[in-house]
């Protein structure tokens, strides 16, 4: 068993480097591939996506952790929770992003898919961040289930625990090479690949993560599972779509 500790100060700087890192990525691809809307449009939809993100992984983050908010309530610490800088969650930010850019979308009457540049950045940016989630251990709510496998790591509680971080980083690293692939494929689905890769992947390792379950499944698990419900939707309405344009 790998004792590593809990190092929570490290925790800001990783997530400022996978938002560096992120960023980086995506002027690259931005740069090499060009973008599918003008100026004004292209930084209207990132305040969107923005704003999403924020408001998503907020919401998301707290209600998966409902019996703390449910105890800060009771206690009238509510405040203080709301304030603090814990209680997002990715899968959140992903949906609550996804959804604000859809929404500016049609206020605004951008037609065009928009995500494909932001599907390798993410798989960067969020592989960064995870390891900032590693090395916070304990301290931070990403940790895994006790197991006696081999490879277990004690994050400061002596205590095997799945690396459950480590796990998500190697799969990320799977999922930029897919997405990263240059193919023949239709405007959107290279970002639709990626968000149905990732919550679906969610929607497994978090059965290796002690979260309070309601019917089986935690509250991020159900989120996922709806944004794969309404992805496979949306790919069933493009098909049709297509063969009626094709008929």
């Amino acid at each position: 068993m790998l004792s590593i500790g809990s190092h929570p100060a490290w925790h800001p700087l990783f997530e400022t480097l996978a938002y560096a890192a992120g960023y980086a990525v995506f002027r690259f691809n931005r740069d090499r591939q060009g973008d599918v809307v003008a100026e004004p449009q292209r930084w209207t939809v990132m305040a969107a996506a923005a704003v999403g993100a924020l408001l998503g992984s907020r919401v998301l983050g707290l209600a998966e952790q409902w019996p703390t908010v449910v105890a800060a309530w009771n206690s009238r610490h509510i405040l203080a929770l709301l304030l603090s800088p814990g209680g997002k969650t990715i899968a959140g930010g992903l949906l609550g992003g996804w959804i604000g850019v859809e929404a500016m979308k049609k206020l605004t009457g951008i037609q065009r898919r928009t995500g494909d540049l932001f599907a390798l950045p993410l798989c960067v940016g969020i592989a960064v961040g995870r390891i900032g989630c590693f090395i916070a251990g304990i301290a931070d709510d990403t940790y895994g289930k006790p197991t006696s496998l081999p490879w277990a790591v004690d994050l400061g509680d002596g205590i095997g625990r799945h690396p459950v971080q480590i796990y998500e980083i190697l799969f990320l690293l799977l999922l930029a090479i897919l997405v990263s692939k240059r193919a023949a494929r239709r405007e959107g689905t290279q970002f639709r690949i990626f968000l149905a890769s990732y919550l679906s992947w969610r929607l497994f390792i978090d059965f290796f993560k002690p979260q309070p379950l309601i019917h089986g499944l935690n509250l991020i698990q159900w989120s996922c599972l709806a944004g794969i419900l309404f992805l496979a939707l949306d790919w069933l309405r493009g098909r049709a779509t297509n063969e009626q344009t094709a008929g």
